[in-house]
Parts: structure tokens; C-alpha cells; sequence
């Protein structure tokens, strides 16, 4: 008997057009990877009359270059996979291999987020610190052309990814357009490996409360949250803010991992439940020792999906979080990577996941405690403004981007949420101490 031995990832993914976002853990599994020989009848009558119609358009369709049978076969698995939901696809080799990139947290490109907006590829964001940031590449600039050639008709983001991404220390001519300047720019840039920081702006606040933002969850997130945490505490934190606005997601066990410092050994995270009853699976802390306690309020708005619900439904159901912000997305399924033959793979919904007190949040979303809610307009302009906290001039900052820093309406209710329980804690401590 033939058999196909693979891993089987669980994730959970906000479909975006940018290179990351992405949540899973792993295990093994076998599955077969035939048909005819599989003992069910309506398998084998339905999975007949597919090879049926395969070899009618094989024979009779007027192009024989498109119509192989290894294209049909494909094109097969791809609309049986991908009718199902919007997280369910199907993932040839060279797929494969960028989505295990885009997981590992590491490939070699210029390093920009971009996405398609308008019929343009238009950058989100530089990433500090990589070639595309040190060429100038700014948020809201058009990438024109790559290489060359044009990329302004309609791109498709797989297109504009897989030619800016290459092996390190090769080249690439980027055509740039800058709206706010009407310019264009012609930029030759050398590819480096680009690895991702999903924790970013550590900072110790105001009153002693510590700031951390998490911009998605990767390999190595869990062990910078708890780098970020030990540098709060040491700087003087005695509350703090996890900032978990437009983060899409990311893997499963550094969602946990960013959660356990604040719970005690083997207490439940999160479940997942399949469709049976025995596809249950709860995940608990791991960690030794006595869980951290201290106020905290996390920040979330509707481009907080999966793995930051995760972390926020697990710190709000359990009351060691006050959610300031926005309704998060309601991204509560989770999907499972099988890995196939010749390199491909595939992604499937298997499951959704649990909050800890049962509450499920797909296509509902976690509600705020403290509803704060931002213009289209300020949401922007506040992801242009914590992308660069280097920049503290507010002239600089002008100049580069075209308007003044605006104030972080959500982030300041954090701040009064904390500093409303600091007040609380010293009176009831003065109270208790007479």
C-alpha cells in the first residue's frame, strides 16, 4: 500500500497581502495518497467519475498544451480545496516553499511589506533595518517596476513578491513612484536575508508602565516577548501594554508562548475542536515557577486576527487584561498544513478554535472592554507613526511623511485604564496598611 508520510501543521491565518501572517504547531500524520485502492464506495464512484471528465478534456479540448493530465490534476486539487472556505488552498512546490519561508520568519529579499491596492503594488511598510529601508523605500510609495518591467497593471501580489524576493546578494532595479512627492525613483538594491522582528517598540511608558508591540507571531516571538519583558521589569514596569493592533497572526505555539508568562503550569490557553468530539486539544502553560502578575491592557482593532485573538481571548476571559480598542477581526478556525508529494502541500480547515471560558470568536470577534474607535484615516497615519519611532522630530517626521504625528487616542485610554488600577492598588494598600 502506497502511503504518503507528511507533517501536519495547525494554523491559524488572516489571509493577507503581505509576505507574513501566519499561525501554526506541528505533528505527524499518514494519509493516502491514491484513490482507486481506498475501501470506500463513494470515494471511489465520486473520485471515477472526476478521471471521467479529466479524459474528456484531455482527448477533446482544442488546446493539448493546457489540457495534460498533470494539469488537470491540479487545477482539480486546487477548485476542491479552495471552494471550500477562504483559508483552505491547495499549495504547488514553489508555494510550498515560500509559505514555509514566510513561517520560518526568514528569506532573502529587499525587505518591504507591500499589497495591492488599486490596481498598484504599494508598500505598507520598510522593514528598519533592511536593504529596501536603507534605499529610502517609504511607506506609500508605488512599486512601478521590478527588473525592468512593469508591475503597475493589476499585479498580483504573488507576482510582486516573488520578484522582489531572490538569493542574498544578488540585485534588483526597483522603479519607485512617490505620491507625495509625484516623483520617481529608479533604486538598485541588493537582496539580503531578511529576518522578521515580530516584537517591536519595548518602552517603558509613563508611571512605570511598560509598552510592547507584537506585529505578528513567528518562530522566535515567544523568546523576544519574554527578552522584552525582562527588560521592562528591570527598567522599573509595574503594569504593562501588549499592542496587538494589525497584528494578523502567526504561529500557534508562540501565541501561547507570548500568554504563559501570565498563567500558572498547566493552566488551559486555548482549546481547538475538529469535528469530533475526540479532535479536542487543549493547550496549557508549561512554565515553572509563579505566573507574572501585574496590571495589563492589551490594544486590538479589527486587523488583530488568529493568534493575536488567541492571546487577547485568553488574558480577557481569565480577567488578567482590560482590551482597549476596537471589535478584532474573527478569525477563529484553524487550518492543518499537510505536506504532499514532489514538494507541494496543502492547507485545510480542521478545526476552530476556544477561548478558555468556550467562548468561539470566528466571525464575531473579541469585544473591548474600553471601546475606543479610529478613522481609516488615523489608523494610518498611527502605522506610519509606531513603523518609525526612530523618527522623534516632529519637523523630521513632517517632512518624511506629510503630516504632523497624531495622538494615539487608543494607547492613551490604555494608560488611563493602568494608571486608574496603580490608583486603586495604592489606596487599598494604604486603606490595609492602617
Amino acid at each position: 500500500m502506497h502511503t504518503v508520510a507528511g507533517m501536519f501543521k495547525r494554523i491559524l491565518t488572516l489571509g493577507t497581502g503581505v509576505v507574513l501572517g501566519v499561525v501554526l504547531s506541528t505533528t505527524a500524520v499518514r494519509f493516502g495518497a491514491g484513490w482507486s485502492w481506498l475501501p470506500n464506495r463513494d470515494l471511489n464512484r465520486s473520485s471515477g467519475y472526476v478521471k471521467k471528465v479529466m479524459q474528456l478534456v484531455n482527448e477533446n479540448y482544442v488546446d493539448e498544451k493546457s489540457s495534460t493530465y498533470d494539469q488537470l490534476a491540479r487545477s482539480a486539487m486546487h477548485g476542491m480545496v479552495e471552494s471550500l472556505d477562504p483559508h483552505s488552498e491547495f499549495l504547488e512546490a514553489k508555494d510550498n516553499r515560500d509559505f514555509e519561508e514566510d513561517l520560518s520568519g526568514e528569506f532573502g529579499g529587499i525587505g518591504v511589506q507591500v499589497e495591492t491596492r488599486n490596481g498598484r503594488a504599494v508598500v505598507i511598510a520598510p522593514i528598519e533595518g533592511t536593504p529596501g529601508a536603507r534605499a529610502g523605500i517609504q511607506r506609500g510609495d508605488v512599486i512601478a517596476s521590478i527588473d525592468g518591467k512593469s508591475v503597475e497593471n493589476s499585479p498580483t501580489m504573488d507576482r510582486v513578491v516573488d520578484e522582489l524576493r531572490g538569493r542574498p546578494k544578488t540585485q534588483v532595479a526597483v522603479g519607485i513612484y512617490r505620491p507625495s512627492t509625484q516623483k520617481h525613483l529608479d533604486l538598485t538594491i541588493t537582496r539580503e536575508i531578511i529576518r522578521i522582528d515580530s516584537v517591536r517598540e519595548v518602552q517603558l511608558l509613563e508611571d512605570g508602565i511598560g509598552y510592547v508591540q507584537l506585529t505578528e507571531f513567528s518562530e522566535h516571538t515567544g523568546e523576544q516577548f519574554g527578552k522584552a519583558l525582562e527588560r521592562l521589569l528591570k527598567d522599573g514596569a509595574t503594569s504593562l501594554i501588549i499592542d496587538l493592533r494589525n497584528n494578523p497572526g502567526g504561529l500557534l505555539d508562540a501565541a501561547v508562548e507570548v500568554a504563559e508568562p501570565f498563567f500558572k503550569k498547566n493552566e488551559l490557553i486555548v482549546y481547538t475542536q475538529g469535528r469530533k468530539p475526540a479532535d479536542r486539544e487543549d493547550l496549557r502553560a508549561e512554565t515553572d515557577g509563579e505566573p507574572l502578575r501585574m496590571p495589563i491592557a492589551v490594544l486590538i482593532n479589527s486587523g488583530s486576527a488568529s493568534a493575536a485573538e488567541v492571546v487577547t481571548g485568553a488574558l480577557k476571559d481569565t480577567g488578567r487584561a482590560v482590551i482597549v480598542g476596537e471589535r478584532s477581526f474573527g478569525k477563529g478556525s484553524v487550518q492543518s498544513v499537510f505536506t504532499l508529494e514532489n514538494g507541494e502541500g496543502m492547507r485545510l480547515t480542521t478545526a476552530r478554535y476556544y477561548t478558555p471560558g468556550g467562548v468561539s470568536i470566528h466571525e464575531k470577534g473579541i469585544e473591548p472592554q474600553v471601546e475606543v474607535v479610529m478613522t481609516p484615516d488615523e489608523d494610518d497615519k498611527l502605522s506610519r507613526q509606531h513603523a518609525r519611532p526612530d523618527i522623534t522630530d516632529p519637523k523630521e517626521f513632517k517632512e518624511r511623511f506629510g503630516f504632523e504625528p497624531i495622538e494615539d487616542r487608543q494607547l492613551q485610554a490604555a494608560l488611563d485604564v493602568l494608571k486608574g488600577v496603580q490608583l486603586l492598588d495604592e489606596r487599598a494598600g494604604a486603606t490595609g496598611s492602617r
